[in-house]
């Protein structure tokens, strides 16, 4: 098992109730979504206006709002945003993320 299913509840219901949440790209992902919008520039930040779990394999899914330049809408893993400390949820956010990524990792590919 990835995540902690009652952890992960709870910090999805604290986000939908904070939306929209800003965050910030991480470049990896900026590079993705640059692929798949060719010519349109991907700003490095945006902010979750959606959220959906998609179970222990998928976890927390964001949609991103990136402005209307983005010809396509970004739906991504929670793991590949970063956001401000000062946020009152970062910290159990930066929790969750640290949590699935090292489980992600202990699965091997």
């Amino acid at each position: 098992m990835i995540d902690n299913p009652a952890a992960a509840m709870d910090l999805l219901d604290k986000l939908q109730a904070a939306l929209p949440v800003p965050a910030r790209l991480t470049p990896e992902l900026r590079a993705s979504l640059a692929s798949k919008n060719a010519g349109a520039p991907v700003p490095p930040d945006g902010a979750i206006v959606a959220l959906h779990y998609m179970g222990d394999e998928g976890g927390i899914v964001c949609r991103l709002d990136l402005g209307a330049a983005m010809q396509h809408a970004a739906f991504v893993s929670i793991t590949h945003l970063r956001f401000d400390p000062r946020l009152p949820l970062a910290r159990k956010i930066a929790a969750y993320q640290k949590h699935r990524v090292k489980h992600l990792r202990r699965q091997g590919p």
